[in-house]
């Protein structure tokens, strides 16, 4: 890669350019993010994965621009105009705006008015006008007049169409008046005339403007979607007053006939070709960057969602609660395998209550369950309320957990092929269940857009959409690790260096040959590669192998290194994990070679003080407020407890118990500004909120946490 472009990578970031080197060299050589953050820190200069994963991003930019280039070049030299200069200017240019600027005159293009006028023989007249020296034009015009030109004016018209056409390929006018629109554009919207009924979800929208640089992408997405529903007209651009001065003043150099001509094209070229062109630039630079924003948002709520609290490896009674067909009711054993199934109906319109605690007894005892689940749709709370009161012959915590997708999944091939003989109810009950145990082993199952976070999804580039949430999902998996023995397809999948085949192989291997006993016996699963091995090891986990390593952080190429530790300590390495004492004894600098830093060494003996640790907190028993239901059970000024199960941009919401989440708007989240609503909640946090505002009809709840804040601290 060009040197420049690993300068500017390197600037941006604040890092040193071996770092941004050595990175994009590994990258090259087939590594993937989590490795390089966790295995390579010497090579790296210790970048994290976010630093690693932009020099990535920007690396595949910078190759677009380098191929963008060269097709410009060779465009540019078949017609027969490539300089010295302008190959040296392409060469050197690193802006993708600033290139396509320089290709302009260039470029290929249908036929245009300029074109008509140079076929009619007017582009000589139009470069004696740009001179701005004639002092008669129709003199001049005159000269030019041939069989399809009859007239002066018509000489003159198609003279400053070509003019037009140069003033709007000219670098110096782009930028210009795309310093104004940076300075000064005003998003604005219409609704189209007649559409206003139809439109009735847009109406804040009907005769909106504000500045470009102020509008928030989620308005910014909710206006570019009415527009692309036929309901709105959306515009980008600035009072044409000050472009027009600035272009003037840079292409008028005179006071006379032919300088009142270029003024004319001025005019022309500005309103007909150059505005057009920069107002879709903008709108394109707008939705790219509103796109981000909501990517972004998206991203790390579901980052949050990943890395919940899982309960772990238990015996999990789930239900997925419902009314007139009753509520679907699973046993699932500690790996999440289908034990039982039945369907009680402890609600309306059936209510046999009876029946349905004493299946529900009988299940807990037979099946030794160790919690329940619930999900949180319809008929959650009643179902809730429900089973607490019932008395089981031990204690069981009850979790309610979101359902959001479970019905997703319980439709896809995945939950065909797990559960071919049961229907979709008992999938999605199963899904519930297994969430609860472990959330980041099931949600993989699952398309992201499906999860119910975010905003806007759908009105996203889902390309993007769906590069940056398989990319949350990978880092995500590789941060928490994976059991090699128990691990679905899916979820190795996603474990770096794997994929889908060799995922797909381990699974048939495990079926064929049993539980593996040693990460070196990934070796002889079909295509495990050197490559993906060193990508792999690292992240896949062994319970009772025969290499305590095996279920730690430590990486196999790192095995000597622990052993002479061992050695030196005269213990074993079992000794080693199991006595904090040995391990607090270690001078790594005795174990530093030219391949193994102290980065490396601090990692490995972080992980010999406690291996094969879960990054995700415990999880915790939620209860919502008794006698809250629905909307109507709402009363302005209750405090209530609440699970905030989506965030946004511009606040947080929060389930309290009924079917509509609240909305905890940004200026409500804290006595204090937040820029952004993840510096006060997360996703899964229990909060406690009062209620606002509760509008029945249109089922909105606005609800405050900065009150309940203010009293707390009282």
């Amino acid at each position: 890669m060009d040197q420049k472009m690993i300068e500017i990578m390197a600037q941006q970031l604040g890092v040193q350019l071996h770092q941004v080197n050595n990175t994009l060299e590994l990258l090259d050589e087939g590594a993937t993010v989590p490795f390089i953050s966790r295995y390579r820190k010497e090579r790296t200069g210790s970048l994290d994965e976010i630093q690693v994963l932009y020099i990535k991003e920007q690396g595949e930019k910078f190759k677009a621009l380098e191929n963008r280039k060269k097709t410009i070049l060779k465009t540019i030299e078949e017609l027969e105009q490539l300089t010295p200069d302008l190959k040296s200017r392409i060469e050197h240019c690193y802006d993708a705006v600033e290139l396509e600027d320089i290709y302009l005159p260039y470029k290929p293009k249908r036929r245009t008015k300029a074109t008509i006028a140079r076929e009619r023989g007017l582009e000589p007249l139009a470069k004696l006008i740009m001179k701005q020296h004639e002092a008669d034009v129709q003199v001049l015009a005159a000269r030019f007049l041939n069989d399809p030109v009859k007239t002066a004016e018509e000489a003159l018209a198609g003279a400053r169409d070509i003019i037009s056409e140069w003033i709007s390929e000219n670098e110096k006018a782009r930028i210009i008046v795309r310093r104004e629109f940076e300075r000064g554009a005003v998003i604005s919207s219409r609704v189209v005339k007649g559409k206003e009924e139809e439109a009735a979800k847009y109406r804040d929208y009907f005769q909106w403007e504000e500045p470009l640089k102020k509008c928030p992408s989620h308005r910014l997405l909710a206006m570019r979607r009415g527009e692309t529903e036929g309901f709105l007209r959306v515009s980008v651009k600035p009072n044409e007053t000050l472009p027009l001065e600035h272009l003037t003043r840079f292409f008028v150099l005179r006071t006379n006939p032919c300088a009142d001509q270029v003024r004319l094209a001025v005019v022309d070229s500005y309103k007909r070709l150059i505005e057009p062109s920069i107002e879709n630039e903008f709108a394109n630079l707008s939705k790219e960057k509103a796109d981000q924003e909501a990517i972004a948002v998206f991203a790390e709520n579901l980052r949050q969602l990943l890395l919940a609290p899982p309960l772990g490896q238990q015996r999990i009674l789930a239900i997925d609660p419902g009314y007139r067909t009753g509520c679907k009711v699973v046993c699932l054993d500690q790996q999440g395998g289908l034990m039982h199934n039945d369907t009680i109906y402890p609600n309306k319109p059936q209510e046999d209550k009876k029946m349905a605690a004493k299946k529900l007894t009988s299940m807990v005892e037979m099946y030794r369950i160790d919690a329940i689940a619930i999900g949180n749709g319809t008929a959650s709370r009643e179902t809730e309320a429900f089973i607490k009161k019932l008395h089981f012959n031990r204690e069981l915590r009850v979790f309610v957990v979101s359902e959001d997708g479970a019905s997703v999944y319980s439709a896809s091939p995945i939950a065909r092929q797990e559960f071919p003989q049961y229907d979709v109810t008992v999938r999605g009950a199963v899904s519930i269940g297994r969430r609860l145990m472990d959330p980041l082993a099931e949600l993989v199952k699952i398309d992201p857009k499906s999860i119910g976070v975010g905003q806007y999804q759908h009105d996203v580039d889902q390309k993007k959409l769906k590069d940056s949430l398989d990319t949350v999902v990978e880092l995500s998996v590789n941060q928490v690790g994976v059991n090699l023995n128990t691990a679905s397809r899916h979820l190795l999948h996603y474990v770096s260096g794997l994929g889908p085949q060799l995922a797909q192989n381990i699974v048939e291997y495990r079926n064929e040959y049993g539980a593996f006993h040693s990460r070196d016996a990934l070796k002889n699963v079909p295509r495990m590669g050197p490559k993906a091995f060193e990508q792999a090891a690292g992240f896949l986990r062994i319970d009772n192998s025969d290499n305590p390593l095996d279920n730690s952080a430590v990486h196999p190429e790192s095995y000597p290194v622990v052993e002479q530790m061992a050695a030196d300590m005269n213990c074993s390495i079992s000794d080693l994990i199991q006595q904090e004492s040995y391990v607090r004894k270690i001078d790594l600098t005795k174990y530093m070679s030219p391949l193994v830093g102290l980065p490396t060494l601090n990692d490995i003996k972080n992980e010999l003080l406690k291996p094969g640790r879960d990054p995700r907190k415990a999880i915790q028993v939620f209860e919502f407020a008794e006698g809250v239901f629905s909307i109507n059970d709402l009363k302005v000024g209750m405090i209530l407890p609440g699970i905030v199960n989506n965030i946004t941009k511009f606040g947080a919401f929060v389930d309290v118990g009924v079917k509509q989440s609240g909305l905890v708007h940004i200026s409500e989240l804290a006595n204090r500004f937040v820029a952004d609503p993840n510096e006060i909640v997360k996703l899964h946090q229990h909060v406690m909120v009062r209620v606002k505002e509760v509008d029945v009809e249109r089922k909105r709840i606005q609800l405050s946490m900065k009150i309940v804040v203010e009293e707390t601290d009282d």
